[in-house]
């Protein structure tokens, strides 16, 4: 882990997080995953790579003193079996609570076990009480979950953490769906929101965003590629069919995300070419009624991570990781 001052013209010298070299399972979305805590604390999520093809384990480590030091790492999650449990998603609710989501293949393990037919994954989670120092037992959140597809994580004007993320329903219809997370014996609700029918026998690796505004709005983006390959924005209305939906951007685009703050919606996005990736950006000051022209904000010529669009102190960043460096560029603000 390293930290910046300057908002990415510097950064310190690099802090250990696992002292233990070990394989790191980050390709395509799954890349490790930092959250920080109502006090500071500084919390990191990764896969862990096991040696039979395409299992993991679910590792976690914290930071009491501001990232000088890090806590020796655990893992997540009770079942130990090695299997898939991956593509991790990490968030702090209003409670202070750590959230840690990710895909979990111990359903479809056993259904072929039983020579059962199971559809893509599950979708588990977990949560700390205690500062990430424990955690309790995983619950299901839903069986047939995409395989390899982010999770949205996003904090509701209540506190709670929700989840928007790629599922399968019926004969390999890869929408999506939404439901809040919750750490208590309340009962888990999970409802669909996409309905877009984009049916795949196949993970299509484009994760979902998810920024829920002060008011409750949850401002979504989500990719399809059924007829033409279209990253799409709209405000969920879970069991329904999202409002507001427009078209963001088309053939070429990926891995985008959404950040709200106040009356104004920003989309990122990777655009690629023959010749590298460009980083675009849109925005709305309306609450997502309209969003102005694509604009560019970088470009690399080899490869480029997913953009991330952070907030602080209502101006917009966007952290770019590229082949040639990490990039933080600024957006605007409202």
């Amino acid at each position: 882990m390293r930290y910046s001052n300057d908002l990415g013209v510097t950064f310190s010298a690099p802090v250990m997080v696992n002292a233990q070299p070990e394989p790191i399972y980050d390709r395509s979305e799954n890349r490790p995953k930092l959250a920080i805590g109502t006090h500071g604390e500084l919390y990191v999520s990764w896969s862990q790579s096991l040696a039979r093809p395409w299992t993991g384990f679910v590792w976690f480590a914290r930071s009491l003193d501001g990232g000088a030091h890090f806590s020796t790492p655990i893992t997540v999650h009770v079942d130990r079996t090695e299997i898939g449990h991956a593509f991790d998603a990490l968030a702090v609710d209003g409670k202070g609570r750590v959230v840690v989501a990710w895909i979990d293949k111990r359903d479809a393990e056993a259904a072929s076990a039983r020579k059962k037919p199971y559809l893509g994954a599950a979708l588990y989670y977990s949560w700390s009480d205690d500062q990430g120092r424990t955690f309790a037992p995983e619950r299901k959140l839903m069986d047939h979950s995409c395989d390899c597809c982010r999770i949205a994580l996003a904090r509701t004007p209540r506190g709670d953490i929700a989840a928007f993320f790629r599922g399968i329903f019926g004969d390999n219809i890869r929408d999506h769906a939404y439901a809040v997370l919750h750490a208590d014996a309340q009962p888990n609700k999970v409802e669909r929101a996409t309905f877009d029918d984009w049916q795949i026998a196949a993970c299509p690796r484009h994760g979902p965003g998810l920024a829920i505004a002060s008011d409750g709005t949850r401002h979504v983006v989500w990719y399809v590629a059924k007829d033409t390959p279209t990253i799409w924005y709209g405000q969920l209305d879970p069991g329904h069919r999202p409002r507001h939906v427009q078209a963001i951007a088309g053939t070429g685009a990926s891995h985008a995300d959404v950040a709200v703050d106040g009356h104004t919606v920003w989309v990122a996005w990777n655009q690629v070419n023959a010749q590298g990736y460009t980083l675009m950006i849109r925005q709305s000051f309306d609450d997502g009624a309209h969003f102005d022209k694509p604009r560019s904000l970088a470009s690399t010529a080899p490869s480029a991570g997913a953009p991330q669009l952070l907030l602080w102190r209502h101006r917009a960043y966007v952290a770019w990781n590229t082949a040639e460096g990490f990039r933080l560029l600024t957006v605007g603000e409202h």
